[in-house]
């Protein structure tokens, strides 16, 4: 079996992944023992490589075309896949073996992976600003302009409002949370992007929750 090729987004970190999105399909082809390469690729050089290995665009809010990664190329079938579940779906379907949408739940992880980002939008502002530090500068500008269409601008990484509207969206998904890939994405990136002592405020909510959900989770992907 050839290994997978996984397009992921380059940073200033250590080990470079911290995006969201690639995180679901990193977490279930690790979980599901899938060999697997990345290639890493600069924010602002997104657009230029996928369209160079044809990968389709999706759709903004707006309806414009955007390109995004991940991207999933399986040399085993010949398949380019793109937008994070639609991987996740594939990988389902292709490599059966140890099932990540067990009594049929995938429309019910769908909702949720739609769901569970209204929560926090509110004060997904200090986040996206937090992002831009970790990016070269020219991909911290081309960020910037790509997410400010749908996030307008100003971002600011300092507003106490935030935090506490971040906390209230994590509250309500504590009460209709069950264990799901989808948090635990989010929650990587909390904990890559913000500062020490922010990820511990997050830590902290819920009786440590969302930290035990993480290490749960990257413990079961064999990522920790």
């Amino acid at each position: 079996m050839l290994p997978l090729v996984l397009y992921d987004i380059l940073s200033d970190l250590p080990g470079n992944n911290w995006s969201t999105n690639p995180a679901k399909p990193r977490f279930v082809l690790s979980y599901k023992d899938i060999p697997f390469v990345t290639l890493w690729v600069e924010y602002s050089d997104i657009p230029i490589a996928m369209k160079a290995i044809g990968a389709k665009p999706n759709k903004r809010r707006n309806g414009s075309d955007i390109y995004t990664v991940p991207v999933l190329s399986d040399p085993n079938t010949g398949a380019l896949i793109t937008d994070s579940l639609e991987i996740a779906s594939y990988l389902e379907k292709t490599y059966p073996e140890k099932p990540i949408f067990p009594s049929n739940s995938e429309p019910q992880i769908r909702t949720f992976d739609s769901a569970y980002p209204s929560l926090i939008r509110p004060a997904i502002k200090f986040i996206l600003a937090r992002c831009t530090e970790i990016l070269s500068p020219a991909s911290a500008k081309f960020f910037m302009g790509a997410r400010s269409v749908d996030i307008p601008l100003p971002w600011d990484a300092t507003r106490d409002a935030d935090w506490e509207l971040l906390e209230k969206g994590h509250n309500t998904a504590y009460d209709w949370y069950q264990k799901n890939i989808i948090v635990a994405c989010w929650l990587l990136t909390f904990k890559r992007v913000l500062k020490e002592d922010e990820w511990a405020r997050i830590s902290s909510w819920n009786g440590g929750k969302w930290a035990q959900v993480l290490a749960d989770v990257e413990k079961e992907c064999k990522l920790a």
